[in-house]
This record gives structure tokens, sequence and C-alpha cells, in this order.
């Protein structure tokens, strides 16, 4: 099982309070994260998607908590999304799953009952990698598990962190992409070793936590914001809620298409809404499943400011 979520920086002593701990911890970075101006945003609560349809053109679905919750699809979702698809809609999955390929991806949501074309999927991963692209050749060194192979990444100059201190001081950036199998002694080196000599640091997963049955793992965000913390580092985050995800997603929308008339849909206000926010576009909060179920949501909202423009219990 994961470790529990503490550490030798801000995220230590983190009251979970009502919300959960992940809901504290996004708030104590919201310095780092973009602003956005919720003034005058008035929610509306739904029952579905459904309700709504016909006030939007195009959907951006966040993954977890929207469309799924672990290995399993949340009922009556992929007859929600398949409808909004009948009635000519744009539906684009916007995650921030950046330790699998596309490939892997697709075939998950298939599995569930989805049916998206790659360019309907937007993905942390992808939005880094694109970066990538406009930059120096380096040596990176991943935070990945190399049992995912090395598809969309086998191009670049790189090696998987493990226990060899050695190969931290020999890469010349460090790409954190997915957290798994990931430990506190290869945190460790990787901070000392920035510490000791200061390179790139790249994100691909900006989120803290994901549930994992009674657990949180610690995703590659949590572990940006450390190095930030102890080492010095100056991360370079890609995903929500960061502007680059949501260009790359809007850059494949017409146009034409009015910013009101797309709809950010997610279940984390500090990623999802705020995100969608910044980017000058509608949001929607699911409060039944993901990060927020069982929470006060009210409460949530007030502590935070993040104000979503539709609430609803289930997409």
């Amino acid at each position: 099982m994961p470790d529990r979520l503490e550490g030798p920086d801000r995220f230590e002593g983190v009251s979970a309070g009502a919300e959960g701990w992940s809901f504290a911890a996004y708030e104590v970075v919201r310095d780092r994260v973009p602003v956005a101006d919720f003034s005058g945003v008035a929610s509306r609560r739904v029952a579905h998607l459904g309700e709504v349809a016909a006030d939007y053109d195009v959907f951006l679905l966040d993954a977890y908590g929207v469309l799924n919750v672990g290995e399993d699809p949340i009922p009556g979702v992929p007859e929600r999304v398949a409808d909004l698809q009948a009635q000519g809609k744009r539906v684009m999955v916007v995650t921030n799953s950046a330790g699998y390929p596309k490939s892997h991806l697709l075939a998950r949501y298939a599995r569930f009952g989805f049916r998206f074309d790659p360019d309907d999927v937007v993905s942390s991963r992808g939005t880094m990698l694109a970066a990538l692209e406009g930059m120096p050749p380096r040596r990176w060194g991943l935070m990945a598990e190399e049992r995912y192979g090395t598809d969309e990444i086998g191009h670049l100059d790189h090696v998987f962190l493990g226990d060899d201190p050695a190969a931290y001081d020999a890469v010349e950036g460090f790409l954190l992409i997915g957290s798994g199998g990931w430990s506190e002694p290869r945190h460790a080196l990787m901070e000392a070793s920035l510490a000791a000599r200061p390179r790139p640091v790249f994100c691909a997963n900006p989120d803290l936590s994901a549930p994992l049955g009674a657990w949180l793992s610690r995703e590659p965000g949590f572990y940006a914001h450390r190095l930030a913390d102890t080492a010095g580092a100056a991360p370079g985050f890609y995903g929500k809620p960061f502007a680059n995800i949501f260009a790359r997603a809007l850059a494949r929308v017409p146009a034409e298409v009015p910013r009101h008339r797309i709809l950010m849909v997610g279940d984390t206000l500090q990623t999802d809404i705020l995100g969608g926010r910044a980017a000058g576009i509608s949001t929607a909060l699911v409060t039944g499943h993901g990060s927020l179920a069982g929470a006060d949501v009210d409460s949530a909202i007030a502590k935070s400011g993040i104000v979503p423009d539709v609430i609803m219990p289930t997409p």
C-alpha cells in the first residue's frame, strides 16, 4: 500500500479537515498555481450533463471522478457521453494521467464503454512532450514505471531512475511522469542531486494525490512541490490547472466557438475548476464521485473561493 502523505516540507502537518487531505494540501500550494477571478459567478445546480447539453458546444471531461472511479466506469456516463456525441457536441478528455501512453488511455476508455478518437484525448504527458520538442536535447532522468515501456518517450535520451545515486548525478534534467514505484529513498537521491547541482525539473502530472482505497497515493506533483521547498528547484508543471494543457485542448476547438460555450467538467476545485476558469471557459463540478465525494462541497467552495458555473452529483 502507498505511504501516508507526510514529509519535511509545507505538506507536513496539513490537517485533512472535512474536505480531506488533498483539498487542504492544494490550498497550501495556491501560490504556485494560476489565479482566476470568480467574482460574480453563481453556481447552477443540475442533476447531470444532459440538463445543460443545449448550453455548450464543447465538453472537456476529466477522467477520474468524471468518467470512472478506479477500474469501473461511473454508471450512466458512457451513455451520457455517447448521447452528447450523437448531438454533434465535441467531447474531449483532458487528463493529468501522465504515467501511461495515449494508446493505454484509449484502450482503457474503450474498455469502459467510451468511444474517443486519439485527437479527443489531451493528456498532461502529451502536453509536456510537445513542450520538450522546442527545447535543447538533454539526457533526462525519468520518474516513471519502466514496465509501461517507452511509447512516446523512446526518442528522448533518458534513463529510468532507481536506486543508483550515480544515475541522478549523470543526467541533465528530470522528468516527473509517474510515481508508481517511487519511494522516499529515491526522492532523497533526487533532492540531494538537485541541491548539489540545479537542473531543470518538469512535472507531467501536477496532481498531489489520488485515492487508492483507504489510502492516498503520492502523485508527481506532490514530489515536485517538495523539490521546490527543499532543493530549491523551480519545477515546470504541465497539466491542470496550468494554462498549457488548456491551450493544447482549445487548439483543437474551432476558433468561432465562444469560450463560454466550452465546459470543463471535473471533480477537483483546485485543478479542473480553477484551471478552466483561468483559461476563460465555463466549468462544472462533479460532487458525487472523486475528490469531493461525501464532503461538504459548499464549505469547500467557500474556503477556496473557487466557484464552478455548474454543480452536479454525477456527469
